[in-house]
């Protein structure tokens, strides 16, 4: 925050209103998915391009861990990975019981810059004051995986195979009544995935499949706050980032340990499609 009130040349109370998360719009839509395996972490996030910072940061810092990840309000992250091969990203549940916290997006940058493996990002989630109600799914290089199921009352936690897919909705019965009224998407998409687990799918696969118009995970309702906007993936035991944004040509497909060992990206920029329906 200081750093940007800095280069900015604004007040630091000014730069915490726009980028700190607080007091956003409360869209009702959203829709993010996400299926973990023991190989790789894939992901779509789903929203509006208007509300879309249109920026994948690759950052190696002194004092955090070096990550990889798209932006929101420009500090925080969607999703991303660290050079601890710790994956993760947010969905949206709800506002049920909305309250004065740390927003989604700055928790998962917090995530990716201090926690080495899904335990300690487990615990981060569990201590951290959250603002409204958010899934978080969490998968690591040694094949780890999570979905913390985070209010702003309680933090559940799920583990494993109950932990292979990641959606819009909180499962732990304790937390039911934190849902919105309509799941049937959710769920639907939550069993698609289950059932992509079950095909033994590889990473490349998997990605493909998700970045694809035609798959049960891409959408292009984006005049309801509801189209997809990126792939995003990692496999562990290559370290590879495979990732696009929505009906893009071209993917970025990096080695992240070399990016931190020195090697340079060779794009500087994506392009992609936006149809709506």
């Amino acid at each position: 925050m200081e750093g940007l009130s800095n280069g900015l040349g604004i007040s630091f109370e000014k730069a915490a209103a726009l980028f700190s998360g607080y007091d956003v719009p409360k869209t009702e839509a959203m829709g993010c998915s996400a299926l973990m395996t023991d190989e790789f972490y894939v992901r779509n996030y789903d929203f509006a391009p208007a509300l879309y910072d249109g920026l994948f940061s690759l950052v190696q810092g002194g004092s955090v861990l070096a990550s990889a990840g798209y932006n929101l309000q420009l500090i925080g992250r969607h999703d991303g990975v660290n050079e601890k091969g710790l994956a993760a990203g947010l969905h949206f549940v709800s506002y049920d019981s909305y309250t004065a916290g740390i927003s989604a997006w700055t928790a998962l940058r917090m995530v990716l810059d201090k926690c080495s493996s899904m335990d300690e990002a487990i615990h981060m989630l569990k201590e951290l004051p959250h603002a409204a109600c958010y899934n978080f799914s969490i998968g690591d290089e040694k094949g780890n995986r999570a979905v913390v199921e985070a209010a702003p009352e309680k933090v559940k936690v799920r583990k494993g195979e109950e932990a292979a897919a990641c959606v819009n909705h909180f499962e732990d019965k304790e937390l039911l009544n934190k849902n919105r009224s309509s799941l049937e998407g959710s769920i639907k998409r939550r069993n698609h995935l289950r059932s992509l687990r079950n095909t033994k799918i590889t990473h490349e696969q998997a990605f493909n499949h998700f970045r694809s118009k035609q798959s049960l995970v891409f959408f292009r309702y984006y005049d309801q706050l509801f189209g997809t906007l990126h792939t995003f993936s990692y496999g562990y035991e290559e370290s590879r980032i495979l990732t696009a944004i929505a009906q893009s040509g071209e993917a970025l497909d990096i080695n992240f340990q070399e990016w931190v060992r020195g090697k340079d990206v060779p794009i500087n920029s994506m392009e992609g499609y936006i149809e709506q329906i």
